[in-house]
Parts: C-alpha cells; sequence; structure tokens
C-alpha cells in the first residue's frame, strides 16, 4: 500500500483539496494522511468540518501578524522531521500558496515525489500575484506530476520544458467542491439587507496591492454605490489587519456597503449565486463564480486565469479607481453585458477532476 501526504494551510486550498483527499479516501490502494499548516488557522476549521475531513497532523504556525518568513520557515522546521517519520511515497500540494512551497522544497530535500494540483497557471511576472507566482512557478519545476486545469496551462508546462508524460489536463477541483458547496443559506441579517437591491459581492486581500491599490479599490467601491442607489456591497473581510485597517477607513458609515467576518463557503457561495456581480482579486472565485451564474470583475493587473477572460465570464480591472467605475457601471447599466457574461461556459471542468487525479495516480505507481 502506498502512503500520500497531502498538505494544504490555507480556506482556498482546503476547498479545493478536500474534494481530492475524500475520493483518495476512498481507495484501498492508498494510506492518506493529512497534514494542515494552520497558515489560515480560523478561517479552515468550517471548511474541514463541511467535507468531514480530520486531519491527521496539524503544524499549528499561525501567529499574529506573520510574514512570509514565518510561514515558510516554520512550516519547513516542522514538516521536516513528520515526513521523516511517516516516509511517504509522494507528497501531494494545491496551488500557489507558501504552504505548497515550502513544503514542495522539503519533499525535493528528501527526494520524495511531489505531486501538484493545480499546476501551469501563470502571469509570467513574477510580483503578480506576489508571492503566488513565483511560489507556482518553483513548485512546478520540481514536482513528478503536474496536473493542470486547463489546456493553457498545460500548455505553460510544455513550453517551460516539462515532460508531456508528466502533465495532465484534468480540469480544476473548485468545480468538484461547488457538490458539497453550494446549496446553502444566506446569513439573515445580510439577507434583510439585500432584498429588492442589486448585490455585489466583494472580495480584496492581495499582498501586491496593499501599497494604494486596496484604497483604490474601497474608493472606487464607495464612489458605485453613489451612484447607482438600487446597489448593495457586500464585503467579507480578510482576517490580516493590513486589510481591515483600510476597509473601516473607507467602507464605514455607508448603509449599502455591509461589511462582514468571513463567511462560512457555503453561506459564501450562496451569496455569490444570489449576487448580480461579484468583484474580486481572489483566483478561486474566478473559477466558482461562472458555475454559480455570477459574472465577475477581476480587481487585479493580470491575472493567470486567461481563459476566463476568453470565455467571456470576466473581465480585468486592475485597481484604478476610475477603470473599475467604469467596467461596473458598463455591466450595471447593460443588461445584454451582464447577461452574456452570466451565461457563459465556464471552462474549468465538468466536476470529476478529482476522480480523474485518483486513476491518474494509481497508474503512477502501478507503473512505477
Amino acid at each position: 500500500m502506498k502512503t500520500l501526504f497531502v498538505v494544504f494551510g490555507t480556506r482556498p486550498e482546503a476547498i479545493k483539496m478536500c474534494p481530492l483527499v475524500l475520493e483518495l479516501k476512498k481507495q484501498t490502494c492508498f494510506k492518506t494522511i493529512v497534514c494542515t499548516t494552520g497558515q489560515h488557522k480560523e478561517m479552515l476549521r468550517p471548511i474541514l468540518e463541511l467535507f468531514n475531513v480530520v486531519p491527521d497532523y496539524d503544524l499549528d504556525i499561525m501567529k499574529q501578524d506573520q510574514t512570509l518568513f514565518d510561514i515558510s520557515s516554520s512550516t519547513t522546521e516542522k514538516l521536516r522531521p513528520l515526513i521523516d517519520k511517516i516516509q511517504p511515497d509522494a507528497i501531494i500540494v494545491h496551488g500557489d500558496t507558501t504552504t505548497a512551497f515550502a513544503t514542495t522544497l522539503v519533499g525535493y530535500y528528501l527526494r520524495i515525489p511531489v505531486i501538484h494540483v493545480e499546476a501551469g497557471l501563470r502571469t509570467n511576472d513574477s510580483f503578480s500575484p506576489y508571492p503566488e507566482e513565483f511560489n507556482r512557478c518553483a513548485i512546478d519545476k520540481i514536482s513528478s506530476i503536474c496536473f493542470a486545469p486547463t489546456n493553457k496551462a498545460y500548455a505553460n508546462l510544455i513550453q517551460e520544458g516539462k515532460d508531456p508524460e508528466s502533465c495532465y489536463n484534468v480540469g480544476n477541483t473548485a468545480i468538484d467542491a461547488l457538490k458539497y458547496t453550494s446549496n446553502g443559506n444566506i446569513d439573515k441579517n445580510i439577507e434583510d439587507k439585500i432584498k429588492g437591491k442589486r448585490l455585489i459581492t466583494l472580495t480584496a486581500h492581495r499582498r501586491e496591492s496593499f501599497d494604494g491599490g486596496l484604497e483604490s479599490i474601497f474608493k472606487s467601491i464607495v464612489e458605485i454605490t453613489q451612484k447607482y442607489d438600487d446597489v448593495v456591497v457586500v464585503y467579507p473581510m480578510h482576517k490580516n489587519p493590513n486589510v481591515r485597517k483600510h476597509a473601516y477607513d473607507i467602507l464605514t458609515n455607508n448603509d449599502r456597503i455591509i461589511l462582514c467576518e468571513p463567511l462560512d463557503v457555503l453561506s459564501f457561495h450562496s451569496l455569490m449565486k444570489k449576487s448580480y456581480l461579484t468583484l474580486t482579486d481572489s483566483g478561486g472565485i474566478q473559477e466558482e463564480a461562472p458555475s454559480l451564474g455570477c459574472p465577475v470583475v477581476v480587481l487585479r493587473d493580470k491575472t493567470e486565469r486567461m481563459e476566463a477572460i476568453e470565455a467571456g465570464t470576466v473581465v480585468l480591472a486592475g485597481t484604478d479607481t476610475n477603470r473599475i467605475i467604469s467596467i461596473v457601471s458598463n455591466i450595471l447599466d447593460n443588461n445584454e453585458v451582464h447577461d452574456k457574461m452570466k451565461n457563459a461556459i465556464n471552462p474549468y471542468g465538468d466536476g470529476m477532476t478529482s476522480n480523474k487525479i485518483t486513476n491518474i495516480i494509481k497508474n503512477y505507481f502501478a507503473e512505477a
């Protein structure tokens, strides 16, 4: 029996990895061990409970105002003795977080194969998004198997010199997760406040936006609510204190901007399903929202998910206040534009990605 060591630490990783964990645990040929780092400790627990995934190990690295140095050093220091003890046949990581990068580095140093889920995404700018673009490039370089979510991501891997026999286009596990997460209810207090209004869901937290970008985003939100009296914005605030300071400074004292704590995934996906529009700098939401019938405006200068732009499910706005207002106004003012985005086909898979990944891993070990 082969031992698979699955490591994740953030809420988005958990949402996308739990469907795969459940699929792997069905297999009698694997022993699947789950380790969480605690990079997003408070935000991780509700996701694990929703999927009924109980970690075998928790590194508990979370601390107040943690930096990228803290996350990477704590993860590597705590993982090494654990992996030495378990001696897994492969390590599975997801995406582009510092947890995933640090885990991959430990696997490389210990000469253990790394399997990368959601590989091949690229902006080709190491500082956009930061540090995610560097993280995923480094992870792909080291990984023995790369699972790309789209044809374009797969092509990126091949262009960079990866062996085609080690790379697979399988779709995105985010779409698998929607089977578990898209049937919840909106918080009653929020639902009462949005009745009869067009709802905009907002998420914003990127580190590269800390130097002026967040202020520009939040100012655009204020102006949009002033321009459209039938719009209500709900912003589940990220836990990062740098994000919250700007939110409180700019977005308070406006009865059509609702600031709230991060929502559990059931409530959040239900919120997006009821939204007329979502504004986000998240990567995963660019994948999820189209399957929920919600157009997306991306609050970043670059995106690694160009398939969504090409499919027409999202539009790239950046962080400039005037550009955001212009793009959002075009969608709010034109039903045809809105409906075309709402009804565009999501390019990120059919909800069977976890099954495909599991079968490929089984074949990998059978042939080894």
